[in-house]
């Protein structure tokens, strides 16, 4: 290789080099479409698209998208960051319900229909045995529960809520459902297993306590008034 040569390549290194940083430099940066306390944007999937650990279709897989739960309704996700260049067009990092728990991923904004907005967050403490419900950072609502036996635990992270029920007739469910993003590694009181979920009872008397498989258990009016104060989407915190 001659001189002349070698400075050429070192030159073209340089500029494709300055090129890239300058690329980045003008990228936008990522918005925050979610902080899970105040505001909680969510949507819909409208295609079983492919998650991936980076906004690139070259990254590497981590799950995919899903149009409806486990029991048939529409499929709920979590919106954190949206992130727009010219090359990748937009992408939208969420959180994923499946196993295992506390999962992120990103997708292509055209995998997903209308992004809504809660204002709500749903905090639950192991230790202490209560639920307390939060509205633009303002406590509305707490409540004693039953949780998770040692045996099976009720399990930690950060979820939301996909799904809502009347539960009908003397159940161990009480007279209210919502079906969460939260999954344990045990059989759970969920109708097939897996889900961990907020439900009455037909036991109030081992509340607080934690008589359950890992769902969170509440008095029939306490889940009959969290239920009319929470909306699909609230974001859902177990510590």
């Amino acid at each position: 290789m001659t001189a002349r040569t070698s400075a050429s390549a070192a030159l073209a290194a340089i500029v494709s080099i300055a090129a890239s940083a300058s690329a980045q430099a003008d990228a936008p940066a990522p918005e925050r479409l979610s902080n899970e306390t105040s505001f909680t944007r969510w949507a819909n999937a409208v295609t079983r698209a492919t998650a991936y650990a980076r906004p690139s279709a070259t990254a590497r897989q981590i799950g995919r998208l899903r149009l409806l739960t486990e029991d048939g309704l529409p499929e709920v996700y979590v919106l954190l960051t949206r992130r727009t260049t010219a090359h990748d067009g937009t992408w939208i990092r969420l959180r994923l319900p499946q196993r295992p728990n506390n999962v992120t991923g990103w997708v292509r904004r055209r995998s997903l229909g209308p992004f809504r907005l809660v204002h709500t967050r749903l905090v639950v403490s192991r230790r202490r045995l209560h639920v307390t419900l939060y509205d633009r950072g303002k406590r509305r609502f707490r409540a004693p529960v039953g949780m998770g036996a040692p045996s099976t635990p009720t399990p930690s992270g950060r979820f939301w809520i996909r799904e809502k029920f009347h539960v009908r007739g003397n159940s161990i469910y009480g007279t209210r459902a919502m079906g969460t993003a939260a999954y344990s590694n045990t059989l759970t009181d969920w109708p097939g297993g897996g889900v961990i979920g907020l439900h009455g009872t037909n036991a109030p008397g081992l509340i607080p306590g934690r008589p359950s498989h890992g769902c969170i258990r509440l008095r029939n009016p306490d889940i009959e008034r969290l239920y009319r104060l929470t909306p699909i989407g609230t974001p859902l915190l177990i510590g």
